[in-house]
């Protein structure tokens, strides 16, 4: 159509996804996607509402582009709020944003294209569905050697705390083969790691037969050629069994590497949660893959602050955390959500002691990534190359298969030795010093 749009994705990685869908529809309608807000002329914000700051986020972005339809700021005829915003407070945002055009739920990312030419402002379902296929062309913008593959969608643990269930439905997921197809297709546009989301890993394929579960996806992944890594994140300790520690040790590809969240230790707090596991039970989990798998690399999210946390279920959580020895570990304020069992609990945590709490788990887990990433130094470890730093030209960042992108650390790089390296390559790197979360070294 020659029209130009402005694209904004926020939150997660599984959101990306429905971003990326987004953009591709809109590619293949020609619709040219541009950079600059105040060229386009349709503006689309894919938002998050998980948490408070999420939602925010998410409302300060509508809000900044709103000015983009004003005559002598911008060009935009019509702006659009897709994702889990809308989903969750349709009514309310259509009342406090009448200058928004479309709004667009959890669901029906296909059909983008088509809701942009029709005169209807609505498009939430109140029951989302999961419709995306492997044919659905996706406009990836993850840098050129990984992406994020999403291999289902929704939930069925409700946990207390958590809003997912009423925003993306029942767990459903893809097939084996939608899902190594569109591994192909990526790995043919040169993409060397696929990392595989869901909002619950540990249970893909419980809604399907035999043949579609996470052993036969990973069996089929590992043949594709191309494909260098393959990663897993939320995956829930509870269902983590021997055959997959086991998939793990013997792989060449699967990263050592697993996403493991907790979100806590005492029992009291994970009863309260709806964990439906005991923090000895967590903890055995993970000696067992330690045990077995000596270099894997394990990261998981914690929250602090959920109602009715004790000291004493605090002192257990530091415990926990310190007996667990992550090397990643995401820390969250708990996020008191309307909508969920948390909200209605009394004996809620005062946002000072939240604070406290979070700092002290900052401090004990930074010591435990430093003793950890001091293993690395003398070693040899296979990097990707990711770019040059930030901060300088003169070194280059990469990662080895324990960081996994954006939210784990990052290997620097001080040396090539006379290489020219280019993104997405694969080297050997030698480790020499660590920074904090960064480990340090020169190419081989």
């Amino acid at each position: 159509m020659g029209m130009k749009v402005y694209f904004i994705s926020l939150g997660c990685p599984k959101n990306l996804v429905d971003s990326e869908i987004m953009l591709g529809v809109l590619t293949e309608r020609k619709y040219e996607i541009i950079n600059s807000p105040a060229l386009a002329d349709v503006i689309v914000i894919n938002t998050c509402s998980f948490i408070n700051d999420a939602k925010q986020e998410s409302i300060d972005a509508i809000l900044e582009m709103i000015d983009y339809k004003k005559p002598g700021i911008g060009n935009c005829k019509k702006l659009v709020v897709t994702g889990c915003l809308p989903q969750r407070y349709i009514k309310e945002l259509a009342i406090e944003l009448p200058e928004v055009d479309l709004f667009l739920g959890t669901s029906g990312q296909e059909s983008l294209g088509d809701f942009l030419q029709q005169e209807s402002k609505f498009h939430v379902n109140n029951d989302p569905t999961f419709e995306y296929s492997e044919k659905t062309l996706r406009l990836l913008t993850t840098p050129s050697h990984m992406a994020w593959l999403k291999v289902g969608e929704g939930c069925d643990r409700h946990c207390t705390f958590c809003i997912i269930p009423k925003l993306r439905g029942k767990y459903k997921s893809r097939k084996v083969s939608q899902v190594v197809n569109e591994a192909k297709r990526l790995a043919d546009q040169n993409v060397k790691e696929v990392i595989l989301v869901a909002q619950d890993l540990s249970v893909y394929g419980s809604d399907l037969d035999e043949k579609n579960d996470l052993l036969h996806l990973l069996n089929r992944l590992e043949k594709i050629e191309q494909i260098n890594w393959i990663r897993m994140m939320y995956f829930y300790p509870d269902e983590l069994n021997d055959d997959l520690i086991h998939k793990l040790k013997n792989s060449s590809k699967i990263c050592k590497y697993l996403d493991i969240p907790v979100q806590h230790f005492s029992n009291n707090v994970l009863k309260k949660m709806n964990r439906n596991i005991t923090g000895d039970m967590i903890l055995k989990k993970i000696d067992k893959i330690k045990t077995l798998i000596s270099d894997i690399t394990l990261r998981t999210s914690i929250i602090v602050g959920f109602p009715g946390e004790t000291p004493e279920d605090f002192k257990i959580l530091l415990e926990g955390i310190k007996k667990a020895k992550f090397h990643h570990l995401g820390v969250f304020p708990y996020s008191d959500e309307e909508g969920t069992v948390s909200f209605n609990l009394s004996d809620k945590i005062t946002e000072s002691v939240i604070q406290k709490r979070l700092k002290k788990v900052y401090e004990v887990q930074k010591k435990i990534t430093k003793e950890l990433n001091l293993h690395y130094i003398g070693k040899t470890i296979k990097v990707v190359i990711e770019g040059v730093h930030s901060e300088t030209d003169l070194l280059v960042v990469g990662r080895h298969e324990g960081q996994a992108p954006d939210i784990d650390g990052k290997v620097i790089i001080n040396d090539l030795n006379g290489k020219k390296i280019n993104i997405g390559v694969f080297v050997d790197v030698k480790i020499s010093d660590v920074i904090e979360y960064d480990l340090i070294g020169s190419v081989i």
